[in-house]
C-alpha cells in the first residue's frame, strides 16, 4: 500500500515537472516566434523605406565611402614632422561621421561649424597653454580654470536665440579645447595637437563634400521646392473633397477621435490640408540648409530667394485653414437641411471647383519655374464667388427664420404711409427698411471656429451616413425654432468661409509674383 502511494506521489510530482517545462518551452518558443515575426515586419519595413525613396540608399553607401577612404589614414606608417598620422586619424574619421548628412546644406552647415569651432578652440588653447607654462607649478590650476570660464561662456552663449543654428559649433568647441588641453598637458606639445586635429578635419571635410556633392547629391532646396508645389496639390484636393462632401450630404456619425485630437486620420481631406499646416516646421528645416548650398542645376542664382518660396507656402497655409474650417463644417454637430443646400449648389461647386483650379496652376508654374500668363488668373473665381454672393443675397430669406425679423413684427396700424416716411427719418429703423439681404447676412462678417469634442474612446473609423435635418425630433416648438435657425445659419457660415478662401488667394498670388521676379522665373 504504501509502495503504491509513493510511486502514484512520484507519478503526479514527475507530470507537474513534465507540465512546467512544457509550459517553459512553449513561452519560450511563443517569444522566439514574435521575435522572429518582428524582425522580419522591421525587414520589410526598411525595404519599402529604400523602395520608396532610393535617395536613403545612396546616402547610406555615400556614408560608407566616406568612412572606407578616410579609414584608410590608419594605415599611414610614415610621421609627418614626428606626428603619427595613423594615431590621430580617429579625428578625420569622427569629423565624416558628424559632418556627412543627407543633404548638401545640411554637409556644409555642419562642416562649418566644426571648422570654426576646433580653430578657435585651438587658438585658445595654445594661448592658455602658454599662460599654464609661465604659471610653474599652479600649471594645473590654470588649466582648470581656464576649463571653467571656457565651459561658462559658451554654454550660456549657446543659448542666445540668433546662436541656434551653431549650437553644434559650441558643442565642438567646448570638447576640442578640453582635450586639447589634456593632451598638450600629458605630451607638452600644444603646437602639435592644435596643427594634427586641425590638418585631419581639414582632410575629413574633403573628403565628406568631395563624396556628397560628386555622387549623386541630394539637395534641401529641390526638396523645399518639390514641398511647397505639393502643397499646392494637397489644398486643392481638400477644398475640392469639401464642397463635394458637404454638397452630397454626408456627415460622420461620429467623429474619428484622431480628428478631434490632430493626428493622422484615414480621411483624406484631414490628411491632405493636415500636412501643409504641419509641413512649417520641415519648410524652415530646409530653408536653413538649402541656404548654404552653391548654385545648382535650375538654381544657378547667387542667393537664390529660398526665403520667398516659404513665404509663398505660408500665404498657402493661411488659406488652408479655412480649408480646415470648411472641413469643421462636416463635423458639425448642428447642419443644415439638404435643400436648402441644393438651392446654391451650383454656385458653391463653381466657386469650390475655380478655386481649386487656380491653385494647382500656381503649383503647376512653381514646379515649372515659369510667370503667370498675362490678365487676371483669378477673374473666374471672383465672378464664381460674386455670382454666389448675388445668389445669397436673392435668397437670404433661406438662412434666417423670417417671422423673427424686426420688420416682419411691426405693427400694423403703423404701417400707413404717413408713419411710413416718419420711419424713414428715424435712425433706430433703418434697418428696417433694408433689403433682406441686407438685413441678415454680411458674409464677411461671419466667422466660424471649430470646436469638436468626443471621448478618448471613440472609434477613429470614418463612418458616413445619409445627413439628416436639424433637429432631431425636438418636442417643444420654441426649440424647435431655435435649432432650425441654428441649422440653416450653418450653411451661412459654409459659404462665408468659401468666401473668404477666396479673398485670401489674393495674398498667394502676390507671392508668387514676388517669387517668379526675385528667382527669375522665365517667361510663359
Amino acid at each position: 500500500m504504501e509502495k503504491s502511494l509513493l510511486v502514484s506521489f512520484k507519478e503526479d510530482e514527475y507530470e507537474r515537472e513534465s507540465s512546467t517545462y512544457v509550459c517553459c518551452f512553449s513561452f519560450l518558443g511563443q517569444k522566439v516566434m514574435k521575435f522572429g515575426e518582428d524582425v522580419l515586419d522591421f525587414a520589410l519595413k526598411a525595404w519599402e523605406m529604400g523602395r520608396s525613396d532610393p535617395r536613403k540608399v545612396i546616402f547610406a553607401i555615400k556614408m560608407g565611402l566616406a568612412l572606407s577612404i578616410v579609414s584608410s589614414l590608419i594605415f599611414w606608417k610614415e610621421s609627418f614632422h614626428h606626428i603619427d598620422i595613423g594615431q590621430y586619424s580617429i579625428w578625420a574619421i569622427l569629423t565624416v561621421i558628424v559632418m556627412f548628412e543627407f543633404s548638401i546644406g545640411g554637409t556644409f552647415i555642419k562642416g562649418f561649424n566644426r571648422g570654426l569651432g576646433t580653430l578657435v578652440a585651438g587658438i585658445l588653447a595654445f594661448c592658455f597653454a602658454e599662460v599654464s607654462l609661465l604659471a610653474g607649478n599652479l600649471e594645473e590650476v590654470v588649466i582648470v580654470i581656464s576649463v571653467f570660464i571656457v565651459g561658462f561662456f559658451a554654454s550660456y552663449l549657446k543659448l542666445y536665440p540668433t546662436m541656434k543654428p551653431y549650437e553644434y559649433g559650441f558643442r565642438v568647441f567646448i570638447l576640442t579645447y578640453c582635450i586639447l588641453m589634456v593632451a598638450g598637458n600629458r605630451t607638452r606639445e600644444y603646437n602639435g595637437a592644435v596643427t594634427t586635429r586641425l590638418v585631419l578635419i581639414v582632410v575629413g571635410a574633403a573628403v565628406c563634400l568631395f563624396v556628397n556633392i560628386c555622387i549623386c547629391p541630394i539637395w534641401s532646396g529641390e526638396d523645399l521646392h518639390n514641398l511647397v508645389v505639393k502643397n499646392f496639390k494637397e489644398v486643392a484636393t481638400s477644398l475640392e473633397g469639401c464642397v463635394d462632401g458637404y454638397l452630397k450630404f454626408v456627415e460622420y456619425e461620429r467623429t474619428p477621435s484622431k480628428i478631434l485630437t490632430y493626428q493622422a486620420s484615414d480621411d483624406s481631406m484631414h490628411k491632405d490640408y493636415k500636412s501643409v499646416m504641419e509641413s512649417k516646421s520641415q519648410e524652415e528645416t530646409l530653408l536653413g540648409f538649402a541656404i548654404w548650398e552653391p548654385p545648382h542645376g535650375r538654381y544657378r542664382m547667387l542667393n537664390y530667394p529660398w526665403k520667398n518660396y516659404v513665404k509663398v507656402s505660408s500665404a498657402l497655409r493661411h488659406c488652408a485653414f479655412m480649408v480646415m474650417a470648411l472641413h469643421g463644417c462636416l463635423l458639425s454637430e448642428i447642419q443644415a437641411p439638404a435643400e436648402n443646400r441644393l438651392v446654391f449648389s451650383t454656385e458653391l461647386r463653381r466657386v469650390g471647383a475655380e478655386g481649386a483650379k487656380v491653385l494647382r496652376e500656381l503649383g503647376k508654374k512653381i514646379e515649372k519655374m515659369e510667370k503667370l500668363r498675362p490678365g487676371d488668373i483669378l477673374k473666374d473665381v471672383h465672378e464664381a464667388a460674386v455670382k454666389l454672393q448675388k445668389s445669397i443675397d436673392h435668397r437670404s430669406y433661406i438662412l434666417v427664420n423670417s417671422e423673427s425679423w424686426e420688420i416682419g413684427r411691426r405693427p400694423r396700424e403703423q404701417e400707413g404711409a404717413e408713419n411710413v416716411s416718419d420711419y424713414k427719418d428715424s435712425d433706430d429703423m433703418k434697418l428696417g427698411l433694408k433689403s433682406l439681404s441686407e438685413t441678415v447676412l454680411d458674409l464677411r462678417s461671419v466667422s466660424a471656429a471649430w470646436t469638436p469634442s468626443a471621448t478618448q474612446g471613440a472609434s477613429s473609423e470614418c463612418v458616413f451616413r445619409n445627413q439628416p435635418a436639424w433637429p432631431f425630433g425636438v418636442g417643444k416648438e420654441e426649440n424647435y425654432t431655435t435649432y432650425e435657425s441654428a441649422s440653416a445659419l450653418s450653411l451661412a457660415t459654409f459659404v462665408s468661409l468659401l468666401i473668404e478662401f477666396v479673398a485670401r488667394l489674393q495674398n498667394v498670388v502676390d507671392s508668387f509674383e514676388e517669387l517668379g521676379e526675385k528667382a527669375k522665373f522665365t517667361s510663359w
